[in-house]
């Protein structure tokens, strides 16, 4: 229990690492705040929490709906203890040299400024109490290329930078800010962004976690509830010496090239070497 007594507020709660994260908050005693754009998913996590999860429709594209969930948060639990600014989608999907400025501004709106504005109407009902953490969902896609759509990927290492510097402004109140950075979780942030079917998207999952499970070294697809205990780390007593910084929970997706941990496929220097044995064997 180790949330016992704390208030938790989460966006995008009502699917994936949302809805995985409040359930296990849920689990280990914490009142949990649940907001989301989707209000048929968010009142089933509510059924769900077994009365510890309370949910309030919520669109972190707009300001006032994120105001509205931190003050009702905070008014009905008497503040709030951890914050998971977790809301978003792929966003616009365009290269650079073709992505118009409205797909630009819509995928920064919903994965840049809903965290930086969850932060500024959280934040005023966190100051003073003991503990308190806010998380930032970020991405393997704001370490480097290749990952997702440039959009997304600005807009995550926008969340990054901004973490960093939040954890600045409100040390001052004893408020601590962590982002993290997952990589190929198999939730319906992938699927969501595809033109399939639904009936096809439970199939498409199953390709995707597939295809995850054999482009990192942990054999597997990423899990909701990985990176659900991740947050959970940062929001405890745990991580209490953590601040300005970030916890990647990737599956050791960017370690390397696969070459670097998987032994059947060389890497340059092994092929180099490899030449060098055939020319020497055949002089």
């Amino acid at each position: 229990m180790r949330f016992a007594n704390k208030n938790l507020v989460i966006t995008g709660a009502a699917s994936g690492i949302g809805r995985a994260t409040a359930l296990l908050f849920a689990a280990e005693g914490a009142r949990v705040f649940a907001g989301d754009i989707d209000a048929a998913g968010g009142d089933a996590l509510a059924v769900a929490g077994a009365g510890n999860i309370a949910f309030q429709r919520t669109d972190v594209t707009n300001n006032a709906d994120i105001a509205a969930l931190m003050d009702w948060a905070a008014r009905e639990g008497g503040g709030i203890d951890i914050l998971f600014n977790n809301a978003g989608s792929g966003g616009d999907r365009a290269a650079i040299d073709e992505i118009e400025p409205d797909g630009w501004d819509r995928t920064m709106d919903l994965l840049l400024r809903s965290v930086a504005m969850g932060i500024r109407y959280g934040a005023p009902h966190m100051k003073g109490r003991r503990g308190a953490s806010i998380i930032n969902t970020a991405s393997v896609a704001a370490l480097g290329s290749g990952y997702a759509p440039t959009a997304y990927s600005v807009a995550k290492a926008g969340v990054l930078h901004l973490s960093k510097i939040a954890a600045m402004d409100l040390a001052r109140y004893g408020i601590r800010v962590n982002a993290i950075c997952p990589g190929f979780i198999n939730t319906n942030i992938f699927t969501s962004s595809l033109d399939v079917p639904d009936e096809h998207k439970q199939g498409a999952k199953a390709i995707i976690a597939q295809m995850s499970a054999n482009a990192q070294p942990v054999a597997r697809g990423g899990m909701a509830e990985d990176i659900a205990n991740a947050v959970a780390y940062l929001a405890s007593d745990a991580s209490s010496f953590m601040t300005g910084t970030h916890l990647l929970v990737d599956g050791g997706l960017t370690v390397g090239q696969r070459h670097s941990w998987d032994p059947e496929t060389p890497g340059m220097f092994d092929a180099l070497l490899a030449m060098e044995a055939d020319a020497k064997a055949g002089a």
